[in-house]
C-alpha cells in the first residue's frame, strides 16, 4: 500500500530503509466511503492525507450557504487545510470525498515526530506547501483575469484527467459560475468547433 507514496518521496528526498519503515509507521490507512467528510467548518484538521485512491473536494460556504470549491483532488495528490493544520485553528473548509477514497494519513503529532525524526521530510512538505502557493496564486490571477470560457479551456488542458469523475456543477464552483452559465460557455466552444 506504500508504493506510490514511497515514489512520490523518492521524487524529493533519499530516505534510507530504516528511515522508510520509521515513516510508514506515522502513516495510517484510511478507507472512506464517497460523500463522506473528512473536516467540517468549525473543526480542527488533524490530518495531511496522501490519496491513494478516489477523489476528493475542499471547499467553503457562504453566509448564502452556496459554496465554491478551492480544489479537487486525486490519485497522488495531497489534500488538507495547512492553515488549520498547523495553527490548530478551527477551519473555514469542508473537504469530502467525491468518490471512494483510500488515503495514508498523518496527523499533527506525528507530523512533528516524522520532522523530529528525519528533517528532510521538512523539505519535501516545504515544496509541497510552494507547490500549492504557485496553484493558489496562478488560479487568484485567472480569477481576475481570465473570462469563464478562458477559465474552463485552462481547467480542462490542466486536468483532464477530473472532467469524467467530476460532475460539472462542481466543476462550475470551482470556476466561480453557475452550472447553467458553464453549460452556455460549453454549449459556444462546441458549436464553434
Amino acid at each position: 500500500m506504500f508504493e506510490p507514496l514511497d515514489r512520490f518521496v523518492a521524487r524529493y528526498i533519499t530516505l534510507t530503509p530504516e528511515e522508510t519503515e520509521l515513516y510508514h509507521s506515522l502513516f495510517t490507512l484510511k478507507k472512506v466511503k464517497k460523500k463522506q467528510f473528512l473536516l467540517r467548518e468549525g473543526e480542527v484538521c488533524d490530518f495531511e492525507a496522501y490519496i491513494l485512491k478516489g477523489c476528493i473536494r475542499a471547499y467553503y460556504t457562504d453566509k448564502e450557504g452556496k459554496e465554491t470549491v478551492l480544489l479537487f483532488a486525486v490519485e497522488d495528490w495531497w489534500v488538507s487545510d495547512l492553515s488549520s493544520f498547523m495553527d490548530r485553528k478551527p477551519s473555514n473548509l469542508y473537504i469530502e470525498t467525491l468518490e471512494d477514497c483510500e488515503l495514508l494519513v498523518i496527523d499533527f503529532i506525528s507530523k512533528g515526530i516524522l520532522f523530529e525524526s528525519i528533517p528532510k521530510f521538512e523539505k519535501l512538505f516545504r515544496i509541497l506547501v510552494q507547490r500549492s502557493l504557485g496553484v493558489l496564486q496562478q488560479r487568484f490571477y485567472a480569477s481576475v483575469s481570465q473570462t469563464a470560457e478562458e477559465r474552463y479551456i485552462n481547467f480542462t488542458a490542466r486536468y483532464p484527467q477530473l472532467l469524467q469523475r467530476i460532475p460539472q456543477h462542481q466543476i462550475a464552483r470551482y470556476l466561480g459560475v453557475s452550472p447553467e452559465f458553464l453549460s452556455k460557455v460549453r454549449g459556444a466552444m462546441a458549436k464553434r468547433h
